[in-house]
């Protein structure tokens, strides 16, 4: 009886996070993503290819896979918050998947986050 109590708990705190994400969230897990998808292509794989040392791949690789999937459910929280389009989202997939897209789409991010002032 416990456990479940514990279970909802706990599934309680996460989606209360998940609301409490901004653009702010989103940016910096983006910067993450980008930075490990960075070290996994000229850092690992030249280690793993060149000089046949395969193990930063394997440690790597698994970060870069939890912070991709954490982009796109903060990308998918933040867009249905702030009611962005589906090409803001698209943008932001297609981006997280190209080199240095994340800080492309940071800087589009960040134009965004910006309050607008009329005069």
């Amino acid at each position: 009886m416990a456990l479940c109590a514990n279970i909802r708990y706990t599934a309680a705190r996460f989606m209360g996070k998940l609301q409490s994400m901004n653009i702010q969230s989103l940016r910096v897990v983006g910067f993450l993503e980008g930075l490990s998808f960075l070290a996994l292509l000229f850092i690992a794989m030249p280690l793993k290819y060149i000089w046949g040392n395969p193990i930063l791949v394997k440690y790597v690789g698994m970060g870069h896979g939890v912070l991709f999937i954490a982009f796109l459910v903060v990308l998918f929280v933040v867009c249905e918050k702030q009611k962005w389009s589906i090409q803001v989202f698209l943008m932001g997939v297609i981006a997280s998947i190209l080199p240095f897209g994340p800080f492309i789409f940071d800087a589009k991010l960040k134009k965004m986050a910006q309050p607008q002032v009329k005069v």
